[in-house]
C-alpha cells in the first residue's frame, strides 16, 4: 500500500510499471540497459480514489492521461532503475494529492465606496490631463 493522504492510499497491483531505454546521454550503457521507467496508473477505474479526487486528477494529468484514462509517467532524470522507478512514484502521489484537495470557491465581492470615488477621480483627473493637450484653433 502506498499512503497518498490521510484518506488516500493506493494499491501496488494498481500501478503498472515498464522498464524501457532512456534517451539521451549514458556512454555504452545507454543501449544496452533499460533503466528508464514508465508508470502506468488507471484513474478512470481506480477503486481507491474517490470521485471528486480521480475527476480532479484526469483534468490535472492533462497530455499524460490516455483516452482510456490511464495516466502515464515516464522517468528518466537519474542513471539508476531504481531512482527512476522512484521518481515516477513520487511524481503520481504528488499529483494525487494536488488533485485531493479542493479548489478555493471564488466568493463575489464589490468594490467599495471609497474604491469607486477614488477610480472616478482618476478618471476625471486623466481626462482633464488629456483636454489640456488639445490644441486650440486661435494657438496656431
Amino acid at each position: 500500500m502506498i499512503t497518498v493522504t490521510r484518506h488516500i492510499s493506493l494499491d501496488d497491483a494498481e500501478i503498472e510499471e515498464q522498464f524501457i531505454r532512456a534517451s539521451g546521454p549514458g556512454g555504452q550503457n545507454v543501449n544496452k540497459v533499460a533503466t528508464a521507467v514508465q508508470l502506468r496508473f488507471d484513474v478512470a477505474h481506480s477503486p481507491s480514489l474517490p470521485v471528486p479526487v480521480r475527476e480532479r486528477l484526469m483534468a490535472l494529468a492533462g497530455r499524460r492521461i490516455t483516452g482510456d484514462g490511464v495516466l502515464v509517467i515516464t522517468a528518466q532524470r537519474f542513471r539508476t532503475q531504481s531512482r527512476n522507478r522512484a521518481d515516477a512514484l513520487d511524481r503520481l502521489v504528488e499529483l494525487i494529492r494536488v488533485a485531493a484537495h479542493p479548489p478555493k470557491t471564488r466568493k463575489a465581492t464589490r468594490p467599495t465606496r471609497a474604491s469607486k470615488r477614488r477610480r472616478l477621480a482618476d478618471k476625471r483627473q486623466r481626462g482633464e490631463l488629456k483636454r489640456g493637450r488639445k490644441t486650440s484653433p486661435d494657438s496656431i
